[in-house]
């Protein structure tokens, strides 16, 4: 017998199905909730609710287990490519060689804008912030492309809009990152590969030559796939609700780089370095800041450590942690906030205070020290982010589309003022 669970109400008993997911994950269905009942609920940020069943990221936090596909995000960050699990993520399974091939070559073909878009560039003001740029330039692809307008076109249709938005993305990004600097741009190398291309844009003068060390391009490499999905997050659901209307990708897209561009989700990495630099600004007594955050009175927090969903560990920190390790030492980078930031690491992972909160290094943490080592500058730290959850967000509105699900439209229980007359001006 299919298990339900039971909901009693004003003396009479309703029962709602129970749905049980792949991994043993149990939730009740209450979508029929307000027709049987008149009753809603209410779930304040929606931390209990499931707004959708997904097969593309398995998240368990108490346990610290990130799957994509079913796939050990140990496995893929240690062996995969970025775009294998791009790949991955947006069609279920690992590519074959010859898939691999042509979905690389693809992408290839698409890493130029279009020249008129160069032209927004050139109006943005130097102060404009990159991830502004990316949001906007995004929703501007799609009028480039009117063809895309329509969601619901044939897959080889799709897949040209998915296609595009990978190649076009990094360009995108390092375009508002040259703006910043009031640098030229400097156009894709097809010759190179994806995160090699990326550091060629992102540091290419045209009178200097940008060398890509092999360690660094590594080392992006596992960044943008630890970061290429991690369910039901606030963009990612982002991207679902806004795509739910049937609007274009590059819209939705563009949604989700919205939503990640607060402080409370994509902005953790560069509140991290604003903290170390407020540190060293002080004086760098690291000690008088740790004793800070372990006083119960004193707001102050740490940045970078802990986090809201994984209770014991970070799976993606420790992968992280090695290649931040590796970059610091190929760079050779003499840093006083980066030296900060390893006093305050040795600490959270001895000190029984923050081994016992759970109170461990990020990813946030760490890759705000690979930023920094690159000399990327913190505005940028988000924006490298999105390049990361790009191909998560395609997938996550893959899903969504392919499922017909019907347009996102949150209850609420209003708590304003009851019915009342309009009185003229003249008598109020």
């Amino acid at each position: 017998m299919a298990e339900v669970a039971k909901l009693e109400l004003d003396g009479k008993v309703y029962e709602f199905p129970v749905v049980e997911g792949s991994e043993n994950e149990k939730a009740i269905d209450i979508s029929k909730l307000r027709g049987t009942t008149g009753y809603i609920t209410i779930d304040p940020g929606f931390k209990n609710t499931g707004s959708t069943t997904s097969g593309i990221t398995f998240l368990n936090g108490e346990e610290g287990i990130l799957r994509y596909r079913g796939y050990p995000i140990e496995q893929l960050a240690e062996k995969a490519e970025f775009l294998e699990v791009a790949y991955l993520l947006i069609y279920g399974d690992l590519p074959t060689a010859a898939q691999y091939e042509a979905f690389k070559d693809n992408i290839t073909k698409h890493t130029l804008i279009h020249e008129d878009m160069r032209l927004f560039f050139e109006a943005y003001p130097a102060k404009a912030h990159p991830m502004g740029i990316l949001a906007a330039s995004l929703s501007t692809l799609s009028t480039f492309y009117p063809e895309s307008q329509d969601p619901n076109r044939a897959q080889e249709a799709v897949d040209l809009t998915i296609q595009r938005l990978i190649a076009k993305v990094p360009t995108l990004a390092a375009w508002a990152y040259k703006n910043a600097m009031r640098h030229p741009v400097v156009y894709p190398n097809n010759q190179l590969d994806y995160c090699e291309n990326f550091l060629n844009m992102m540091f290419s003068m045209p009178t200097d030559e940008y060398k890509v060390d092999p360690v660094v391009s590594k080392a992006l490499n596992k960044l943008l796939i630890l970061h290429a999905d991690h369910e039901q997050n606030c963009s990612t659901a982002t991207v679902r609700v806004v795509g739910s209307s049937q609007v274009n990708l590059y819209t939705s897209i563009a949604a989700g780089v919205s939503a990640l561009w607060g402080p409370l989700h994509g902005g953790a990495n560069q509140a991290v370095i604003e903290m170390l630099e407020a540190i060293k600004a002080d004086g760098g007594d690291h000690d008088k800041w740790i004793a800070k955050a372990k006083d119960k009175e004193d707001p102050f927090r740490l940045m970078g450590f802990g986090h809201r969903v994984y209770k014991n560990f970070d799976p993606r920190a420790t992968i992280i942690k090695k290649a931040a390790d590796e970059v610091l030492d190929a760079l050779g980078v003499n840093d006083p906030v980066l030296d900060i930031a390893k006093k305050l690491e040795k600490v959270a992972l001895e000190d029984e205070y923050f081994v016992a909160r759970g109170l461990y290094p990020n990813v946030d943490f760490y890759s705000g020290i690979i930023y920094r080592a690159l000399g990327i500058p913190t505005e940028m730290f988000t924006v490298m982010f999105a390049l990361g959850r790009l191909p998560g967000w395609i997938s996550q509105w893959k899903e969504m589309i392919e499922d017909g699900a019907p347009i996102g439209r949150p209850r609420q229980v209003y708590t304003g003022a009851t019915k009342r007359d309009f009185v003229d001006i003249s008598n109020r």
